[in-house]
């Protein structure tokens, strides 16, 4: 019997509790099975999950003060909750000591392994924080190649804001950003280490340059064009193989009256999972995408 079609998404919302409304409004247009979110800064006891609830949507979610948070979104059920993975690096350049920050969460949803990741920001080369950033990355390769030791054809969703651009067309300009962090070689290697086992399953239906799921509020960066890739949802071999669309939803990214409460700075980034009948078939953009979704 081939497996069930699953949509699986991943959104940075930048607060939740601003956005509660636009994001499940959102998820009801395009027809979202799950979604892994990231930067939802609140502790779980604040989480709007109500919202979530009334629309069918059951959240699982992981957040400890106003900064970091992740959580998962789902109509199809949770099974096997994890926080955190194994080895997951603590922050210890906090007043509060070492931290486990609230930075990755699991669940499996419809047969899919889904990780929602927020990884580091890395602030600056020189920074601690940016040290922290590759032992993070480091960690979560690790653990994520034990997994596909144990089971070869597992489904996993390696899905969130993973604060790298790759290639040099993931960012609108590269004399900006050359000596930042985000682009440094050390990050995109660290990001390489873990596409040898895990495949970006997005680009190649939304393909660069100038596709970008970040951009900027200050200095009009959006209206302008100005943006980075740096939201990714990375499959494993097995789950990969049943990717038929993916696309970057830029206009989630707009404001304006039509819109429900005001815009993250981060688009949605979504795949389709089908059948083995179905891998390789295309499908219709949803409700909310630019019809050639570049910026």
């Amino acid at each position: 019997m081939a497996a069930p079609d699953v949509r699986v998404a991943t959104w940075n919302v930048n607060s939740i509790r601003a956005r509660a409304d636009r994001v499940v409004d959102w998820l009801q247009r395009a027809d979202v099975d799950v979604l892994a979110m990231q930067e939802t800064k609140c502790s779980d006891a604040q989480f709007p999950a109500m919202t979530f609830l009334g629309a069918g949507y059951e959240v699982m979610h992981c957040g400890h003060n106003q900064w970091n948070g992740v959580a998962i979104a789902s109509r199809v059920g949770f099974e096997d909750v994890q926080t955190g993975f194994e080895g997951q690096p603590s922050w210890s350049g906090g007043k509060d000591g070492h931290t486990v920050e609230a930075r990755a969460l699991a669940a499996t949803c419809g047969g899919v392994r889904v990780w929602s990741l927020y990884v580091p920001n890395g602030r600056a080369v020189d920074d601690p924080h940016y040290r922290y950033k590759l032992e993070w990355l480091a960690a979560l390769r690790d653990d994520a190649q034990s997994w596909l030791r144990r089971d070869p054809e597992s489904q996993i969703a390696l899905a969130g804001d993973w604060n790298i651009a790759p290639l040099d067309e993931d960012v609108w300009n590269m004399d900006l950003f050359r000596g930042s962090t985000h682009v440094t070689e050390p990050e995109r290697a660290a990001f390489r280490a873990i596409e040898t086992s895990f495949t970006d399953v997005v680009r190649p239906f939304a393909p660069g340059p100038g596709t970008y799921t970040y951009w900027d509020y200050t200095q009009l960066r959006f209206p302008r064009r100005e943006g980075m890739r740096i939201d990714f949802i990375l499959a494993s071999p097995a789950l990969a193989r049943r990717v038929v669309h993916a696309e970057i939803v830029r206009d989630e990214r707009k404001g304006g009256k039509d819109r429900i409460g005001p815009p993250s700075d981060h688009a949605p980034v979504l795949v389709d999972i089908g059948g083995g009948d179905e891998a390789g078939r295309r499908v219709e953009p949803t409700a909310g995408a630019d019809a050639d979704n570049a910026t």
